[in-house]
């Protein structure tokens, strides 16, 4: 059974930063394009990152891209998204996510299961 677990979401001001941690288990890790998405307040799902299984190439949105940095641990099975200079606009509940077979390259939102996410909001 797949579980995605993530954690450190929080409030934080204009310029800050967080630190997202995801603990994943029941599936073959390394073997996972594993990605951030995020769904703000009244909108969509949107992608933020991505990075392949064995780390060697990571993707980032052009809204974050610079701000976040995306990085997995292999061999304890966790995925981190840092992000800095955080803006207001960065409010939005972040889900962790996996795609939905090996060896694939995620850039999006279609083709992935995620967790049930940790609230992010960045104001004054």
């Amino acid at each position: 059974q797949v579980q995605l677990v993530e954690s450190g979401g929080g409030l934080v001001q204009p310029g800050g930063s967080l630190r997202l941690s995801c603990e994943a288990s029941g599936f073959t890790f390394h073997k996972y394009t594993m990605i951030w998405v995020r769904q703000a307040p009244g909108k969509g799902l949107e992608w933020v990152a991505s990075q392949v299984g064995n780390g060697a190439t990571t993707y980032y949105s052009d809204s974050v891209r610079g701000r976040f940095r995306i990085s997995r641990n292999n061999l304890q099975h966790t995925l981190q998204l840092q992000m800095n200079n955080l803006r207001p606009e960065d409010t939005a509940v972040y889900y962790c996510a996996k795609a939905t077979a090996p060896y694939i390259i995620i850039k999006g939102t279609s083709d992935i299961e995620k967790g049930r996410g940790t609230q992010v909001t960045v104001s004054s």
